[in-house]
């Protein structure tokens, strides 16, 4: 099974994909920033983006396993930001 959440924040395209066989990954601006493979643990994937100002933007994304259903939760900047799950 194979999911996809997006996020538009300041210009900047973050998507977070989960698949149960090649694992989790971040993307900004289509460009992979973090990856990860965890079958046990709550897996959390980071990354950052230059703002207009040139200041760096941190991302942390946390994606919830549960039995039947797969939800994931984006911050940026330490805000969260909403959510548009594509798959």
């Amino acid at each position: 099974m194979k999911s996809i959440w997006e996020a538009n924040v300041e210009n900047t395209v973050i998507r977070v994909e989960n698949n149960w066989f090649s694992g989790e990954k971040l993307f900004i601006n289509n460009e992979l920033q973090d990856s990860q493979v965890n079958y046990f643990s709550m897996p959390r994937l980071s990354g950052h983006f230059k703002n207009e100002k040139g200041e760096r933007i941190l991302i942390k994304a946390n994606i919830i396993q549960g039995f039947f259903r797969i939800d994931c939760i984006v911050f940026v900047d330490d805000k969260q930001v909403p959510l548009k799950k594509v798959i």
